[in-house]
């Protein structure tokens, strides 16, 4: 008999030390009958957008309780009445349903896509262009209309532009100096003031000419005089480099594996041979145009003066 009270004893023993060791879960908000238990309200930030739980988390965090509670109050007293089973909140609870489960099974295709430094290395090689630069300087000769045009400087027709830039072109060919020529012609005064240096630029940062021209041209080359919307340029190239593929890793496997999601996805429409209605789904036809002017009315007759005949 004693060998197992001893034995029970043990028993209770144990089962008040894995009470103790296990993580405490408090009531943190209460109000009538409704209770917010801390691992509830931690598991409700969770749901926050990342940009938004950092504030919830900390100095909101008072704030994000007062607006769940208020939530969770609302909801109760509407289970009370019956709208829980009001035909359009179970549709769009139906609906918010299927997006969670949408969205667990996105994440659960995102992390079963694996991007390889391999399949990095082929991205980067096949988008290399996207990751050159070239450091250039220009001079720039503006036209009449040219939004480089400066404020109290003679003004030039496009021909005496050309000719102008032309001259300074050959004058660097003679062995001039391209950075005091820019100084002392380019009607960009930002570059010009530093002897015409644009610094690095990659591509879609100039206009299509310029990129185009110096993007072609080698290093120590001088272009020949190009046109863009602004006027006439010159330019110099100093330097061609790349982004090595380790500074841009991280963004490019971002890119891959969104590459990678949306094929996924639209091989499920196309295995699941989904279609469109498409008469439902054809754009709304244009407005009609409007009705022409309505002809002017037609003066009213006057009225004839007291004891007198009008003319007809």
């Amino acid at each position: 008999m004693k060998k197992i009270v001893t034995i029970i004893v043990f028993a209770l023993s144990a089962v008040v030390a894995l009470a103790q060791d296990k993580p405490a879960d408090p009531i943190v908000v209460a109000a009538g009958d409704v209770t917010i238990r801390q691992s509830e309200f931690e598991g409700a930030l969770k749901t926050l957008p990342a940009e938004y739980q950092q504030f919830a988390s900390g100095a909101g965090k008072k704030q994000f309780a007062e607006d769940y509670l208020r939530m969770k109050m609302l909801a109760a007293q509407g289970i009370k009445n019956g709208l829980d089973k009001d035909p359009e909140v179970v549709r769009q609870l139906s609906l918010m349903r299927e997006n969670l489960v949408a969205n667990a099974q996105l994440n659960r295709i995102e992390k079963s896509i694996t991007v390889s430094d391999a399949d990095l290395q082929k991205a980067y090689d096949a988008g290399k262009a996207e990751y050159e630069q070239v450091k250039a300087r220009h001079i720039l000769i503006a036209f009449k209309g040219s939004p480089a045009a400066q404020a109290g400087k003679k003004e030039l027709t496009e021909e005496e532009a050309k000719a102008k830039a032309d001259s300074i072109h050959k004058q660097i060919a003679a062995g001039g100096s391209f950075e005091e020529l820019a100084k002392k012609e380019s009607d960009d005064v930002g570059s010009g003031a530093r002897g015409g240096d644009l610094g690095s630029f990659g591509r879609g940062q100039m206009v299509d000419e310029f990129e185009k021209a110096a993007f072609n041209a080698k290093v120590g080359e001088v272009t020949p005089v190009i046109r863009t919307q602004f006027g006439y340029h010159i330019i110099k190239i100093e330097e061609h480099t790349t982004t090595p593929l380790a500074e841009v890793k991280t963004t490019l496997e971002q890119r891959e594996r969104q590459r990678l999601v949306k094929e996924r996805l639209d091989a499920m429409k196309t295995e699941a041979k989904a279609t469109f209605n498409e008469a439902y789904f054809a754009p709304p036809a244009p407005p009609a145009p409007p009705a022409p002017p309505a002809a002017p009315a037609a003066p009213a007759a006057t009225p004839a003066p007291k004891g007198e005949t009008k003319k007809q």
